[in-house]
């Protein structure tokens, strides 16, 4: 697949199920690829990925279903979250705020920037692997609960408290596709300058 098709066809998906096309093998793959070659600025290594599948995958929702009707007092959708828990599994996105800071002592001049840094890298690998699951035949969407869901995911996959959730993405077999994409001018939007 072309890179051009590969962007065009990473939509989001929330029909999924948990019948994946691919050995899971074939998604790890896309997955460890994405965090060795996504760069992130100094080098610095600093992104993370949890990867839930399976029986933890189901629980997972569950868990910040409950969550969320605990924060907001029982005022939210079981059908959406259920929407997730019904795909293969989820991706879960961090930064490494350890890192992080070890890196900004290294280089203080551009200790303001960092943090726009991180996110950008964060972002950089969002799209990578969303787009990678998708050349696999695989759809995904992308959500976002933090902080609300940040302590209990925590303390349910035992993570560092250095490790910052950004995201998180549930993935699987696509059983109904994102509609027809309306094509947007992007006039305006692109300046090009050229001697």
């Amino acid at each position: 697949m072309l890179f051009d098709d590969a962007i065009k066809n990473r939509r989001s998906v929330y029909d999924l199920n948990s019948q994946i096309p691919v050995f899971p093998d074939k998604v790890m793959d896309v997955i460890r690829n994405s965090v060795e070659y996504v760069p992130d600025a100094f080098n610095m290594h600093s992104q993370r990925v949890a990867v839930i599948i399976g029986g933890k995958h189901k629980e997972f929702w569950n868990m910040v279903y409950n969550e969320l009707v605990r924060v907001s007092g029982g005022r939210f959708s079981r059908e959406k979250i259920d929407s997730f828990a019904r795909g293969y599994g989820t991706i879960l996105y961090f930064y490494d705020k350890s890192v992080v800071e070890s890196t900004k002592k290294k280089y203080p001049t551009y200790v303001h920037n960092f943090h726009d840094w991180v996110l950008q890298s964060n972002g950089m690998l969002q799209f990578t692997i969303w787009t990678g699951l998708r050349t696999l035949g695989i759809g995904a969407n992308l959500q976002h609960y933090s902080p609300v869901i940040d302590n209990m995911t925590r303390e349910m996959f035992d993570l560092s408290e250095d490790w910052v959730m950004v995201a998180q993405m549930p993935f699987g077999g696509i059983v109904t596709d994102a509609g027809p994409r309306k094509v947007e001018n992007t006039d305006g939007r692109i300046i090009i300058f050229n001697d």
